[in-house]
């Protein structure tokens, strides 16, 4: 029998040997789950919603990250803000973790009464000396990048989110998200640590096994194939596939719709994304069963159904944007081996259920990728757990980007820790 001797596991992200995974301590331990939150959840720009969560002025999101705990409303100016969810009396939570509509924002502790602007309208018992004008709530750094809310709750924000805002802007314009309604939400807790959830999302090494669903429109090859070793009959589906590509990009193009590729992912990167107009298979107009739109009722002005896919990649979210409705993930990690992956459907905000759009059809394929995602993050977190787990090495040609994240992640820490 031959045996294979279990090395010890360095603990820093530096430590990775290049082209593999990271070292097993870097998923499992409290120490730097904790320095992750900090950095990468507090210094850096993170997406924490969409402008509809808040419709309506005095609508109310409340989100939980770590320690912090931050305050969406839209205010009577119709204008999202985001404050911490901190009273300025004695530091009592305003709000739970959820959504509520509100006149005002009362603290349940000595009903200080906030606007929705931030400012302290009623404080009882503190005198005439007193200045409720210095005791606003503590505003957040707020980005709107069409629907997405992003937030940093750091003192300094990285002033690179001008980049993502200036490229998204106006590739997601013409659907007009600002005016959507969710028309589904749902959260998963994956039983695994926040980077194995987005190195899972960065590849689709193992979607044509893993997702039936998706691949019934999404085109794995969009993301990195190996052509060596191809019979003649494979060889001859990839050449077609490229040719429907550039197809479908001279279409889109000769309609002022923006489809080549930006990529701000590497160590250079402070504000990490990706986009791209991605072909849908099929029939070619949404992500469904049957690569037909789920809702006919398309975003914007739209007329064309056939759209293609334009997504979006943070260090915390992933989203996807047709035609007729958008799915938008986010994440945030819980604990070491715990992270919440929330997920809202998108459908223009005239869309009716059982007229334009059936839920079911609208949700299946994201619901099941998202359950065999979760499947699929648990399994190797427990894996990257055991003494035995030495990392291996990555494709150099499905999972680049999952290599590139590795890259990032080690260069903001070391960034920080300066």
């Amino acid at each position: 029998m031959t045996t294979i001797a279990v090395k010890s596991q360095p603990d820093s992200a530096t430590a990775r040997i290049p082209g593999h995974g990271m070292p097993g301590a870097l998923f499992g331990r409290q120490d730097i789950f904790e320095k992750d939150i900090d950095i990468f959840f507090t210094r850096h720009w993170i997406l924490v919603g969409v402008t509809a969560d808040v419709p309506e002025p005095g609508d109310v999101s409340t989100i939980d990250i770590g320690k912090s705990s931050i305050i969406l409303v839209r205010d009577d100016d119709e204008q999202v803000q985001a404050f911490r969810n901190v009273c300025r009396h004695r530091g009592a939570r305003l709000k739970t973790a959820g959504k509520s509509t509100v006149g005002m924002l009362v603290c349940p502790y000595h009903q200080w009464t906030y606007d929705l602007d931030g400012s302290l309208k009623h404080a009882a018992h503190m005198g005439k000396d007193f200045d409720p004008k210095c005791k606003s709530l503590i505003p957040v750094h707020t980005r709107i990048v069409g629907t997405h809310v992003f937030v940093c709750l750091g003192e300094q924000p990285p002033e690179d989110i001008a980049h993502l805002e200036a490229t998204m802007m106006p590739r997601l314009a013409p659907y007009d998200l600002t005016y959507t309604r969710i028309a589904h939400e749902a959260d998963i807790i994956e039983n695994g640590n926040w980077k194995l959830v987005i190195e899972n999302n960065r590849e689709c090494y193992h979607c044509s096994a893993t997702h039936p669903e998706l691949t019934a429109s999404f085109l794995p090859e969009d993301f990195g194939f190996c052509a060596e070793g191809l019979n003649q009959e494979s060889l001859q589906a990839l050449s077609e596939y490229e040719e429907r590509n550039a197809a479908a990009r001279r279409s889109w193009e000769d309609d002022g719709f923006f489809c080549d590729a930006v990529e701000y992912l590497d160590v250079d990167a402070v504000t990490q994304f990706r986009t791209q107009r991605l072909v849908i298979a099929g029939h070619g107009e949404s992500q469904t069963l049957d690569t037909r739109v789920a809702c006919t009722r398309l975003f914007g002005d739209l007329t064309r159904r056939d759209l293609g896919d334009v997504h979006l990649w943070t260090h915390n979210s992933w989203t996807h944007v047709m035609s007729d409705h958008a799915v938008i993930s986010y994440i945030i990690p819980l604990a070491p081996d715990k992270t919440l992956v929330r997920t809202k459907w998108l459908v223009n905000a005239d869309a009716v259920e059982g007229v334009d759009y059936d839920i079911d059809k609208l949700t299946e394929v994201w619901k099941a990728t998202n359950q065999q995602d979760a499947a699929l993050v648990a399994i190797t977190h427990s894996g990257t757990q055991d003494p035995g787990y030495i990392p291996g090495p990555f494709s150099a040609f499905t999972e680049s980007y999952v290599d590139q994240f590795s890259r990032w992640y080690a260069a903001r820490l070391a960034a920080q820790e300066v």
